[in-house]
């Protein structure tokens, strides 16, 4: 394998190598993927596994959603080998009482790895997902290829914006039942920041972000409102993940949101919650700046997404 260390400190906006061009091809219509459970760090987890050659690409999620939020930029990411994964408390995965401190999320995906054997990984993790890709990356280098990390929300502790948490004070009022994924879906479309996503992808949230109700009838969220605020609630209450960030080896890709302004007020996930600074304190890590998106950058634009790790990949596997 082939790495590429003079990715440290560049922008690679205009490499189109790098960037990978335009996806124009797709998976087949209706192509599902594996889906199995593995025991890591005592937990039971549920992933789903799309069939291709490559290094694998293995995706985790943010706060609050699930492995399938990717289908859509898996679709397109044809002949490739993608993993997901439902973190804990998360989807079909095991929900253990809280607390819910991201280091035991980072744990769990790092003892995933050794379970599986996985080898020359590219590990795209979306907010806390990418929290947790810096975890294991530190204690499991010899597996990585490279990490592409979506708004991660990593940053110093002095300087960091605290969008993730913010709507935490609200996340255990949250809704919790549903009569059917149609009615989340009808519900959801016309507001923030829903209203911004792809809609095949609103529809992959809700179909697999419910699960039928104990009582029998109905559904209610796959990721409870009571564990989801103990994921807000446990962050910054482990490692100081910003001292574990120059121990990265691999190479990293950051993609970020728009800026916040100072002194201009936002809905909550509107602008980037990562620092700025964070791709230049990885030893070889770059930076794009996708100023027309918000946090939700995967829901938003997968095909960018798409295009972003293919090329990538292709990037630090020579």
């Amino acid at each position: 394998m082939t790495r590429y260390p003079s990715v440290c400190g560049q922008s690679l906006e205009t490499d189109p190598v790098y960037l990978g061009g335009t996806v124009t091809e797709m998976r087949p219509a209706g192509e599902q993927p594996r889906d199995f459970d593995v025991t890591a760090n005592g937990v039971r987890l549920h992933l789903v596994e799309w069939a291709g050659e490559g290094a694998p690409i293995f995706l985790i999620h943010a706060t609050g959603f699930h492995a399938r939020i990717w289908d859509e930029v898996v679709r397109r990411l044809p002949g490739r080998r993608v993993l997901s994964i439902d973190t804990r408390g998360h989807g079909t995965s095991d929900k253990p009482e809280p607390p819910y401190i991201w280091d035991y999320i980072g744990a769990d995906i790092t003892d995933v790895l050794r379970v599986l054997d996985l080898r020359d990984v590219v590990m795209v993790g979306h907010s806390m997902g990418g929290h947790s890709a810096v975890y294991a990356a530190v204690r499991e280098p010899s597996r990585f290829a490279g990490l592409m990390l979506i708004d991660p929300t990593i940053g110093r502790n002095t300087d960091v914006p605290r969008a993730e948490g913010a709507p935490a004070s609200g996340v255990e009022r949250r809704r919790n039942e549903w009569g059917s994924p149609e009615e989340m879906i009808e519900r959801f479309q016309s507001r923030f920041p829903f209203e911004l996503w792809q809609p095949q992808v609103l529809d992959d949230y809700a179909r697999y972000g419910l699960l039928p109700a104990p009582s029998g009838e109905g559904f209610v969220l796959a990721c409870p409102p009571a564990v989801e605020a103990a994921v807000y609630g446990g962050r910054g209450l482990g490692e100081d993940i910003w001292l574990a960030v120059p121990k990265v080896t691999a190479p990293v890709r950051v993609l970020r949101a728009r800026e916040p302004v100072p002194g201009v007020q936002t809905r909550g996930f509107e602008t980037s919650p990562t620092s700025p600074d964070l791709a230049a304190t990885f030893p070889h890590g770059s930076d794009r700046v996708l100023s027309h998106l918000t946090h939700f950058i995967p829901m938003q634009d997968p095909g960018l997404v798409a295009e972003e790790i293919a090329g990538f990949t292709d990037r630090v596997m020579g």
